[in-house]
């Protein structure tokens, strides 16, 4: 079987089963949203933080809550990172000192489900650090996104209204009722499959069969590594994230961590059908990611194994950067699906891709990552997409434009273009001013257009929550540290507060009933106009830079 037969059969298999777990999965978790009953461990946690689950918020309420909730996590995970050294099962000699510079990247990074990393995991944090900080952090900031999702959803499903449910029950209970058990599940497979889970404090010294003496880190790798990718959350245990043995050892648990990495975002859709009532919505929601999505991962795979002119031509596929026990093509996808979503992780790094195919792990972050996307933000990015997408139908056709019955007024659009506006605005200043200085300009690893790529990417993967990286550029300065740390706040965030700024606003609105002008939403022409209208934004806001960048040297 040839790599390009391989790589299709790999994706066809990976299609089947996230179609399979499509309805059972949204529809738990619509369950879980919707249910009024709470287990005995939860109501102990709201009454542990003082909240009442019975009361609901306005738009505003919500908003507050989630941003002192992240704010309270970013300080207390930067002191726990700056006093690892004084507390249980930490490192002797961390080979990365944790400056005050880095510890805040690093803070601000899980705590946005971006998990950039700018340092090497297992010769610089600690045991009690990874499982009790950043793992954590993997769980409540993916819950987040999903409670964001959940919170405009319900904006379009309720009318008259001015709350939109409490954010503190949508954050205990996506934690409790679904992150949490998919990824004791997820684990239990990965051990199975040879990951690892230890408590091992120091390196372990075993002899090569050269007759050499190699030194090999343990730890708790594989309930992180779940809910590393159940969340998409993607920061590793090790330096080289999914591409370490101890992480991801064979092909079939790479096949599993795209699974689940994909699972929930592209389940998502399902929950917002059951809880608009019209299940037709959440299947052309999905349909958009699944299209846009397929489109990426040939793409992809072209790029990597039939690039013509380049040396995969010669040698059949492009190596560099690939472990072999994974190949190319599957490399490819798990590629595509980590950018498509707010991921980050690798099983190859994406430097040494060829120019085209390191274009397309750009464009799907720049894409908005809403195929599927992250969890939860996927499925709030793509549904402003639609907001924006019957706007435009609606100018076409001289009416005004209406989604799920709900009016798309001046308010409502602006809050959607400005969704759309931070993270081009974030990305393009940030790349701007780094390549504008010459000491930052002294980080990439190598110059031209290549040279461009490397940072386009830092700002693309910081802005968007990704954390995956063009490992040739050198970061842990205080000015990257700093700079990337402010992407992704503000990438993260300022997002959010918009996206719950137009459910408030969606939520007062009453119904208004379907007319012969009402645009139907839930036909393959609405699928298509999503699919247009996205990449049509991403081209229009990014192709320069993209000219300049991995298109030049495509066509060098």
């Amino acid at each position: 079987m040839t790599s390009t037969s391989a790589g299709i059969v790999f994706l066809v298999l990976l299609i089947a089963a996230l179609a399979a777990v499509h309805v059972p999965l949204g529809d738990y978790m619509y369950r879980v949203y919707t249910s009024e009953k709470d287990s005995r461990i939860e109501r102990l946690v709201y009454r542990a933080i003082g909240a009442d689950p019975r009361s609901e918020q306005s738009w505003g309420g919500y908003a507050r809550s989630l941003l002192a909730f992240s704010a309270v996590s970013i300080v207390v995970l930067f002191v726990f990172q700056l006093v690892q050294g004084k507390l249980p099962l930490h490192l002797n000699d961390p080979a990365t000192p944790m400056t005050p510079a880095l510890a805040w990247n690093t803070a601000v990074s899980f705590v946005t489900n971006t998990n950039w990393q700018a340092y090497s995991g297992e010769s610089t944090q600690g045991h009690l650090v990874q499982m009790a900080g950043l793992s954590v952090q993997n769980f409540v900031s993916a819950a987040v996104g999903m409670a964001v999702a959940v919170a405009l959803v319900r904006g379009f499903a309720r009318r008259n209204s001015l709350e939109l449910g409490n954010f503190w029950v949508d954050l205990v209970r996506g934690s409790l009722r679904i992150l949490l058990p998919i990824s004791v599940l997820a684990a239990i497979v990965l051990i199975a499959g040879g990951v690892i889970q230890n408590f091992h404090l120091h390196d372990q010294v075993v002899n090569t069969l050269a007759g050499a003496q190699q030194t090999i880190t343990g730890g708790p790798v594989a309930s992180q590594e779940a809910i590393k990718e159940v969340g998409t959350n993607g920061g590793g245990f090790y330096n080289a994230n999914s591409a370490h043995p101890f992480e991801n050892p064979t092909t079939w648990t790479n096949w599993v961590e795209i699974f689940l990495l994909l699972v929930i975002s592209f389940s998502l859709p399902r929950t917002f059908g059951r809880m608009v009532g019209n299940v037709k919505q959440g299947y052309a929601i999905v349909a958009v990611m699944g299209v846009l999505a397929v489109i990426s991962a040939s793409l992809m795979l072209q790029f990597q194994v039939q690039h013509h002119g380049t040396v995969p031509t010669a040698v059949g596929a492009a190596m560099e950067g690939v472990e072999q026990r994974f190949g190319v093509a599957d490399s490819a996808i798990f590629a595509d699906a980590t950018t498509l979503t707010s991921t980050g992780a690798v099983d190859s790094f994406h430097d040494s891709y060829t120019s085209l195919g390191g274009m397309m792990t750009l464009f799907n972050m720049q894409l908005g990552e809403v195929a599927p996307g992250g969890t939860g933000s996927g499925l709030y990015g793509m549904l402003i997409l639609a907001v924006i997408t019957v706007f435009i139908a609606g100018l076409m056709v001289g009416r005004t434009p209406e989604y799920l019955g709900k009016k798309i007024t001046p308010r409502e659009i602006k809050l959607a273009a400005s969704y759309f506006l931070v993270t081009p605005i974030l990305v393009l200043t940030g790349t701007a001013v780094a390549m504008a200085m010459p000491g930052q300009r002294a980080g990439m690893l190598n110059d031209g257009a290549h040279g461009l790529s490397e940072v386009l990417y830092a700002f693309t993967s910081a802005a968007n929550n990704n954390g995956s990286a063009f490992a040739g550029i050198s970061v842990n300065t205080v000015w990257y540290n700093t700079a990337l740390g402010l992407a992704m706040v503000l990438g993260r965030f300022l997002p959010i507060v918009v996206v719950l700024g137009l459910a408030g606003s969606l939520a007062r609105q009453g119904h208004t009933p379907e007319s012969i002008g009402t645009l139907p939403t839930h036909r393959p022409q609405f699928v298509g106009l999503v699919a247009g209208v996205t990449l049509i934004l991403v081209a229009l806001t990014f192709l320069p830079v993209l000219a300049l960048g991995p298109l030049a040297e495509g066509i060098h």
